[in-house]
């Protein structure tokens, strides 16, 4: 009786895998290459034990310990030491969001778009699927730990040993085993995927926050926190084991009491209460813009507070700009000197520009919702009444448009309110807030790149992703790396003048604003144009 409520897991594991063929490779070597590649960078670029021990003064900072944790290896940092204190955490965050997206998308995804329903009516188990999303999320994070570990022991530098480079990978799969079950958890107790999401998200920043505030003040808080205890394996220093098997451990208990309340629930229905919605839909509802708005309003709050707390946490640091430089040759590298402008007025640009693309993600999200609710078919409704496509495109782009104002304007206030705090000499604010939104064009244009895709190419609007983080590389580190000036002028990041150094030039700014507007209002031709899409 008992097997019968697993048959045909491993047939509906193969439907799994082959559904995300793609998605699956693209994570796995992502996190792979990255980890990898940072080896191979810091290996590099810090070229001495007195340059990496400068590096270790400055992350004593305690700024610099809430946002990657105690330096556990800074009585001798070596590459190893100084990976798994700058990266572990950061790493092992988004191994965890990774997590969260594919179950909430194998569960509750499934269920509420229909084919979960279709599935349970074949003769499978009332555990198999469930049974099988935890199954292949578990061999996902196990062969992401082994690949992350071997190859950087592959890489053969002397500080990164098999031992710690493996113990590296599993505190990364450990961390998504907890998240993965702690998701489907969650599937069980929400009624709809955002909601399985939203409080999977939460949680993690919540846990976040915890071993941010624990690693300051009290390291029992931070040992309540997934991403606290696994910090304290120490990879390249101790390499302790136990908060691995802890994280494995706990997942295994949430993936049975996840699997307990599944048998137990009925199908489309959650422990959770689903708030009445309103009778009457308020004023603000009764247009696109307000429906978009509605369904965004959640992340884009949290999108809007967390720009901010990183705009806090980088200014709080200006005040260690000068002891940062002494001796560093890739602060150096990045910054180069200009004659009457201190190190703080040096600095600006290169924190405004990566806060910036930072911005843009939310931006950019906010207009690629269009192509969601195409995709899950709610489109049709609201175009279907007495809403031109030309009306639903320019909402979508206004939202967006405001979206990054809004994020500009936090992340340049942040950074000068907390760098003004820290700093014996005090900078206008505006000077701050200048900096950051002087690239308010370049985050335009990416919003009409974003809306041409949807406009003409409607399948490949995730290549906006790509083009980000190319932008992202070329301005942050083209310096650093020596690339030509004109590979920095592939992006719009890089016809941007860097405030307070560079004098503004009005007509080009004026000029990429128009860009962005006509890159709009194509996409916007070409949505109206074109067959919807479901």
């Amino acid at each position: 009786m008992m097997s019968q409520l697993f048959d045909h897991t491993w047939s509906l594991m193969r439907f799994i895998l082959r559904r995300d063929r793609v998605r699956l490779p693209i994570w796995i070597l992502s996190f792979v290459f990255v980890s990898a590649g940072i080896v191979l960078v810091f290996d590099n670029l810090y070229g001495d034990d007195i340059e990496r021990q400068a590096i270790a003064e400055t992350m004593e900072n305690p700024a610099m310990v809430a946002m990657v944790g105690p330096n556990y290896g800074g009585a001798d940092y070596t590459t190893g030491a100084m990976t798994a204190h700058e990266m572990l955490v950061m790493t092992a965050a988004i191994v965890a969001l990774m997590n969260i997206l594919l179950v909430s998308r194998h569960t509750r995804g499934d269920e509420e778009e229909g084919r979960l329903e279709l599935v349970r009516a074949l003769p499978v188990g009332q555990l198999s699927s469930l049974t099988a999303v935890l199954l292949v999320l578990t061999a996902v994070n196990v062969l992401l730990a082994i690949l992350t570990g071997v190859s950087m022991a592959a890489l053969q530098v002397e500080s990164v040993d098999l031992h710690g480079s493996l113990l590296f990978g599993a505190a990364l799969g450990a961390t998504g085993l907890f998240f993965a079950a702690l998701t489907a958890v969650f599937a069980q107790l929400t009624q709809n995927a955002r909601a399985t999401t939203g409080l999977s998200i939460a949680a993690l920043l919540v846990f976040y926050m915890i071993r941010a505030i624990g690693d300051v003040m009290s390291e029992a808080l931070s040992l309540t926190s997934p991403l606290g205890w696994i910090l304290r394996a120490k990879p390249f220093v101790e390499n302790l084991w136990w908060p691995v098997m802890l994280s494995v451990g706990l997942a295994v208990a949430l993936s049975i009491l996840a699997l307990y309340l599944n048998s137990i629930r009925d199908h489309d229905s959650g422990f959770l209460p689903t708030r009445a919605g309103r009778t009457q839909a308020p004023a603000t509802l009764r247009g696109p813009f307000g429906l978009a708005w509605r369904l965004q309003r959640t992340g884009l709050i949290a999108w809007a507070v967390a720009l901010f707390i990183l705009g806090i946490s980088y200014g709080s640091v200006l005040g260690e700009i000068e002891r940062f430089f002494e001796g560093i040759d890739l602060f150096q590298q990045l910054i180069v000197e200009q004659e009457g402008f201190s190190l703080i007025e040096l600095f600006i640009p290169v924190l405004s520009s990566v806060m910036a693309i930072l911005a843009s993600i939310p931006a950019i999200m906010v207009m690629l919702k269009v192509k969601t609710e195409e995709k899950n078919g709610r489109m049709e409704h609201v175009i279907g009444r007495s809403v031109s496509r030309w009306r639903v495109a320019f909402s979508y782009w206004l939202l967006a448009a405001l979206t990054a104002i809004t994020m500009l304007f936090l992340t340049g206030s942040g950074l000068g309110l907390a760098g003004n705090a820290v700093l014996d000499e005090d900078l206008p604010l505006g000077t701050y807030i200048g900096a950051s939104f002087v690239y308010l064009p370049a985050v335009l244009i990416m919003i009409g790149l974003a809306l041409v895709f949807i406009g003409f190419l409607p399948s490949f609007a995730s290549v906006i992703w790509l083009y980000l983080g190319l932008s992202f590389f070329v301005v942050y580190l083209g310096e650093l790396l020596q690339l030509p000036d004109w590979v920095e002028k592939l992006t719009p990041y890089g016809h941007i003048p860097a405030i307070p150094l560079d004098e503004v030039n009005y007509g080009v700014l004026a000029l990429m604003i128009a860009i962005a507007v006509l890159l709009s209002v194509v996409g916007a031709y070409g949505f109206r144009r074109r067959d919807l899409k479901t």
